[in-house]
């Protein structure tokens, strides 16, 4: 049975977490840490000082204000962890990958199995089309997503690049006269409602146009690929994993 302690069970993804391992014969949540969460059937901490309990891993979908004290704790104490948080920072991108050094870390902008193959297929395209096709990245998110644009819209833009050897500049949404399309990969967000999350990479070319989409109906996809990840990375030697490694 895998023991997971959830970073941020008190959001939206902690509740689908909760219900997705309710009757899991190979995983539970024994608890939690999260400034604001109520009484949720598990015990919850405001800090990872104050944990108690033994987990096998961590789940975090908190935010990346959590990073440092989660990965000293983590480190302390052995205990691997599955990051599903995007908006890293380059100092802290660097501080995950030193903990990798100590522990097994699992990082992935998205957990989903379709965006996995979508990012296989974006690399797939840009090979076959060339520089002949313009890539433009459209993601939308529901209104409450703090960062822009998401990690998974990196995801697919790293993934198109590294077809032409990581030489293309990214071009983050355009304002006022910006002049004639360069040889960028255009990026945009949109922010509203409550849609889960859509990703859409188009490569346009001379009369043709040719999309890739990818529509999450539901948070539980990505609730299901972090416990399918926790399961598969106890055990794991130190060092840093993805979904291309899970998926393997």
């Amino acid at each position: 049975m895998t023991k997971i302690l959830i970073c941020g069970i008190g959001g939206k993804m902690g509740e689908n977490l909760i219900k997705l391992t309710d009757g899991d014969e190979q995983a539970e949540i024994i608890c939690g840490v999260d400034l604001h969460a109520h009484d949720i059937g598990v015990p919850v901490y405001k800090s990872f000082d104050e944990v108690k309990e033994k987990p096998d891993v961590i789940i975090d979908f908190s935010s990346p204000a959590a990073l440092k004290p989660e990965l000293d704790w983590a480190v302390k104490n052995g205990v691997p962890a599955v990051l599903a948080v995007t908006g890293y920072t380059n100092e802290q991108l660097e501080f995950i990958d030193e903990c990798a050094e100590k522990i097994a870390i699992f990082k992935t902008a998205n957990f989903s199995l379709g965006v996995n193959l979508l990012v296989k297929l974006v690399n797939e395209a840009a090979k076959i089309l060339g520089e002949s096709f313009d890539i433009e990245i459209t993601e939308k998110h529901h209104r409450y997503k703090a960062d822009a644009p998401s990690g998974t819209a990196l995801m697919l833009a790293e993934s198109a690049n590294s077809a032409f050897g990581d030489k293309k500049p990214y071009v983050k949404g355009r304002d006022g006269i910006c002049g004639k399309r360069g040889d960028e990969i255009g990026i945009h967000a949109v922010r509203g409602g409550t849609i889960v999350g859509e990703h859409e990479v188009m490569f346009a070319g001379e009369d043709e146009i040719i999309t890739l989409t990818h529509s999450a109906r539901s948070r539980s996809v990505f609730a299901a690929g972090a416990i399918k990840a926790a399961k598969w990375l106890v055990g794991k030697p130190h060092g840093r994993y993805d979904m291309q490694d899970l998926i393997k």
